[in-house]
């Protein structure tokens, strides 16, 4: 009977830091609660999100370098987006920034082109140059109503 306990005792201990550890690793992977971030932000200004959220990724040379903070709305006509980029990425002050589809209709992210300036980006400073997002309904719209279609 006691080597049964021992070994009752033993395996509740392994399951318990099993879910310890996978805990630990979402919130690592996942960001959740702002117990994974590291890295450094930056702010952008659009005119068009389209759709942008918080954790979306942020990609440089097909790369992603990070993840979106926040998304908010700007004098009512502006989305401000908050990026967060990896420590070890720097972008430069000429950089240019664009909210890009993942495939035809896929998932949106963030764009970042690098300048050519020698000079970079500070925590907290913002990417001055932006692109807004391609509404695919606004160009079918336009080409209907146009009278070009046939």
């Amino acid at each position: 009977m006691q080597a049964y306990r021992r070994v009752e005792m033993s395996v509740g201990v392994f399951v318990f830091l099993g879910i310890l550890a996978i805990g630990w690793l979402a919130l690592q992977i996942g960001q959740v609660g702002g117990l994974g971030e590291s890295g450094y932000t930056l702010v952008a200004t659009f005119g068009d999100v389209g759709g942008i959220r918080r954790g979306g990724n942020i990609m440089l040379a097909g790369v992603v370098i990070g993840r979106v903070d926040k998304v908010s709305l700007v004098n009512s006509e502006r989305a401000k987006v908050v990026l967060r980029i990896h420590k070890d990425v720097q972008i430069t002050e000429d950089a240019f920034a664009s909210v890009r589809t993942k495939g035809i209709i896929g998932d949106r992210y963030i764009r970042i082109t690098q300048g050519i300036s020698q000079k970079f980006l500070a925590s907290g400073q913002e990417i001055m140059e932006t692109e807004s997002a391609i509404n695919i309904e606004d160009l079918i719209s336009k080409y209907i109503f146009s009278g070009n279609a046939k």
